[in-house]
C-alpha cells in the first residue's frame, strides 16, 4: 500500500513589488493556515515518510509549517525543482521516482497543476483546491510505478475553512 497526500501551498503575499513568483513569501493567513491543516493532519494520523516540495518560498514554508505539526524535520524536506511550473504529468514522475521502501509520500505544489494531479489519481472528483487544501490518496500497490485511479482510494479531501 501506498499513501500520498497533494497539499496546495497556503496563501501568499502580493506584499512586495520587487519579488520574483519564486520568493513570494505567505501571507498573514497562509501562515496560520499551514499549522492549522498540519494539526489537522496530525489528529488523522498523517505520518508522512517523505516531504517533496517545490523549491518556492512559499510552498517550502508551508511544507515547513505542516510538517513541523507531523513531527517532521523541516531538514528532511526534499526540494524537487520539477515541482515549480509542473504539470500534473511532471508530478506523476516526481512521484514515481520515490523509493519503493517509502510508504507515505506528501507532495506540496502550485494550482493549477497539483488540483489537476489529484485529479488524474483520485477515484472521486475533487474541487480545485483551495491555498492549504490536501488530499489523501491511498494506493493498492507496492510500487509508486503502479498508482493510478483504478487502484485507488480518496482518504481525505480538507481545507482550511473547514475548521474555522
Amino acid at each position: 500500500m501506498k499513501t500520498l497526500y497533494i497539499l496546495r501551498h497556503a496563501k501568499s503575499s502580493w506584499e512586495f513589488d520587487g519579488l520574483s513568483d519564486h520568493d513570494r513569501p505567505l501571507n498573514k493567513r497562509g501562515r496560520h493556515d499551514a499549522p492549522l491543516m498540519g494539526h489537522e493532519l496530525a489528529s488523522q494520523n498523517v505520518k508522512p515518510e517523505l516531504i517533496i516540495s517545490s523549491p518556492a518560498v512559499r510552498a517550502l514554508t508551508t511544507a515547513t509549517l505542516v510538517g513541523k505539526e507531523l513531527d517532521y524535520d523541516a531538514d528532511d524536506i526534499v526540494v524537487d525543482t520539477r515541482v515549480y511550473g509542473a504539470d500534473k504529468n511532471v508530478l506523476l514522475e516526481v512521484i514515481q521516482s520515490t523509493p519503493a521502501e517509502v510508504k507515505q509520500v506528501m507532495l506540496v505544489g502550485h494550482n493549477e497543476a497539483i488540483s489537476e494531479f489529484a485529479n488524474m489519481l483520485s477515484p472521486e472528483p475533487v474541487a480545485s483546491l483551495p491555498t492549504t487544501g490536501v488530499v489523501g490518496i491511498r494506493f493498492n500497490c507496492e510500487s509508486w510505478y503502479d498508482i493510478s485511479k483504478e487502484n485507488a482510494e480518496l482518504l481525505l479531501h480538507d481545507f482550511p475553512k473547514n475548521h474555522k
